[in-house]
């Protein structure tokens, strides 16, 4: 595991052994961790949910504005930007739930991947110990490479399974019985197994049971993302960019099928339950979101917007616009003074007065960076 996904797991790590100690249960510990994590950062959902439902109710004054200006990005992104900030909208509201989700899956990787350094709380030291032992003993057959992807959960099987070897071998006996009562399963499965389509066994009801877990991590992702498209159309059905969703609709639920056949079947149990607490809790929330709450919700958020000081991205955000109005300005004003000048000049006179333009502008970036001007076109015609 990565120094990320271990810096991750210490904090959850001590909630996930608290939990344990409370329902010594692996699989348990899993569940209500997912069911805490949820209602901490139920905040966080809310707001995210309350943002999308914003968004689309603006998607069709958005689509206008993309109609009239489809030919100056500019005036679209300028347009665009004015809309959010009287709406008080921020576009990107809901990407922070996706990082939190993010952080908090790297930490559980590396609490399932390391459950004796973070359920039972045993040292490096004691750890180094078992994985000595494991290596001597030639009869088992795993070397340093068996043990470099996933050091812990070997120890834990060799352990449950040869108890009275680690013991022969001075291990201590409390140290091995914490070990062997170490319940990593939940209704039979052992969730410290990554799930295979070719097990070594056959095809046991374990083995058959492992495998429903990135299956089950899939359907369930993939129901609850194809419930939030339904959603999204039915609270607006001109919705944008409807075919790049679908396409992500249907990615990510299948890359987590791909990465739960690479990792511990705790991974996807944790995976399972989180999709379950969210389409519960977006279905609650959708439920809550109707449209007259949302209106009432809208103008208290304006009236909020309009006696708060912006913020740190609402400053940048109005800067820009400000700047690229002003450009706008200065090029507007800079055409109607050049096409006064050159009105009832002729070619030749007009040729002239461009190139005396040119030259000024030339003088003007020398004198700026202190360098000495030099009229080319003097000395070529002197040359002449």
């Amino acid at each position: 595991m990565g120094f990320i996904s271990e810096v991750l797991g210490y904090p959850l790590g001590w909630i996930m052994w608290f939990i344990y100690k409370v329902v010594a249960d692996y699989g348990i510990a899993i569940i209500l961790f997912t069911l805490l994590s949820k209602i901490v950062l139920f905040p966080t959902a809310y707001k995210q949910q309350l943002s999308s439902v914003r968004m689309q109710a603006l998607n069709p004054r958005l689509a206008q504005l993309k109609k009239q200006y489809a030919n100056n990005r500019e005036m679209l992104a300028q347009e665009q930007q004015k809309l959010y900030k009287e709406e008080g909208v921020n576009p990107m509201g809901s990407c922070l739930p996706l990082i939190v989700t993010m952080i908090i899956l790297y930490g559980i990787l590396d609490v399932v991947y390391r459950p004796l350094t973070h359920i039972l709380r045993l040292k490096d030291s004691v750890i180094e110990e078992l994985k000595t032992i494991i290596l001597n003993v030639k009869e088992w057959g795993l070397d340093e490479k068996a043990l470099q992807s996933r050091p812990e959960l070997t120890i834990l099987k060799q352990v449950k399974e040869n108890s009275h070897v680690f013991i022969e071998k001075g291990v201590d006996a409390d140290t091995v019985d914490q070990i062997s009562n170490f319940k990593n399963t939940f209704l039979g499965i052992d969730l410290g197994q990554v799930p295979t389509i070719h097990p070594t066994d056959g095809w046991t009801s374990a083995a058959i049971a492992l495998l429903m877990i990135p299956i089950l991590s899939c359907v369930v992702q993939l129901l609850y993302s194809f419930y939030s498209q339904y959603k999204s159309k039915q609270l607006n059905p001109e919705m944008q960019g409807a075919g790049a969703m679908k396409v992500m609709m249907l990615l990510m639920p299948l890359f987590s099928l791909w990465l739960a056949f690479q990792v511990p079947a705790g991974v996807g149990f944790y995976w399972i339950w989180s999709s379950v607490f969210s389409f519960v809790q977006s279905f609650a929330l959708y439920q809550y979101f109707t449209k007259d709450r949302v209106e009432v919700i809208n103008a208290r958020l304006k009236e909020k917007k309009k006696n708060k000081k912006p913020g740190f991205m609402q400053r940048m955000m109005d800067q820009q616009a400000q700047m690229q109005q002003q450009a706008q300005d200065a090029a507007k004003a800079g055409r109607a003074d050049y096409n006064a000048a050159t009105e009832n000049m002729s070619k030749n006179e007009k040729n002239k007065y461009n190139r005396e333009l040119i030259k000024e502008a030339r003088r003007r970036m020398a004198e700026k960076y202190g360098e000495e001007y030099e009229d080319l076109e003097d000395e070529g015609d002197n040359e002449e």
